[in-house]
């Protein structure tokens, strides 16, 4: 029995180290006062992450992403509703960040394994992973807000948006420093495949090339 208990404590510790393995690990860094103004303000907007379309086209397509989402994502959520809030908000603070809601689907999957309430060995909170210095540095200081679902996701999308500025759009290296680890292959490689994963294929729609 001893030895029972000893084999499944490896296998869950085993389990527990490649969840974690590449948790994000920001590094804290000075930023110019108008960059980090900006973030503090991009972080405070206190619009609700609801889509708006001007386009009935646009409607239907983010229609058809948020079905394809919600049928792919089911196993890791099983409730829908807490499911389609999850992917509208996903979709909404990926838009407002300039990023490709399906790269974000991919890092969050390789951060935390779609865990709202996921903290890494380094300390990174939440679905994106968020370290807690960035509370303080463009936020209220509040650590436990970044277990809150939109809050975790424009912080991340934001941090995300700011490290592709400062690599001037080579998203290799953003990522790399998401993650802590600039320059190593690992994580950018890992977020790149599970990308591909959440790719959505718009059908064309009839009568139309």
């Amino acid at each position: 029995m001893k030895c029972l208990s000893l084999r499944r404590l490896a296998v869950l510790a085993a389990l527990a180290a490649t969840v974690c393995a590449h948790a994000g690990n920001q590094k804290e860094e000075a930023l110019a006062d108008p960059v980090r103004l900006a973030l503090a303000r991009a972080i405070s907007d206190p619009r609700p992450p609801k889509p708006e379309f001007s386009d009935i086209e646009d409607r239907i397509k983010y229609l058809r992403w948020l079905g394809e989402m919600s049928e792919r994502l089911k196993k890791r959520l099983p409730d829908m509703q807490v499911r389609r809030e999850f992917l509208q908000t996903a979709w909404y603070e990926a838009k407002r960040a300039g990023l490709d809601p399906s790269l974000v689907l991919g890092l969050i999957q390789v951060e935390s394994g779609f865990r709202k309430y996921a903290v890494s060995p380094v300390g990174a909170h939440g679905y994106m992973q968020v370290m807690p210095f960035w509370t303080r540095v463009i936020g209220d200081g509040d650590r436990r807000k970044l277990f809150n679902m939109q809050t975790n996701l424009r912080y991340g999308c934001s941090i995300l948006r700011l490290y592709l500025d400062m690599e001037k759009g080579n998203l290799y290296l953003a990522l790399g420093r998401y993650n802590g680890s600039r320059g190593k292959p690992e994580y950018p490689n890992a977020v790149l495949a599970a990308w591909k994963r959440w790719e959505f294929t718009e059908e064309p729609t009839p009568g139309k090339q």
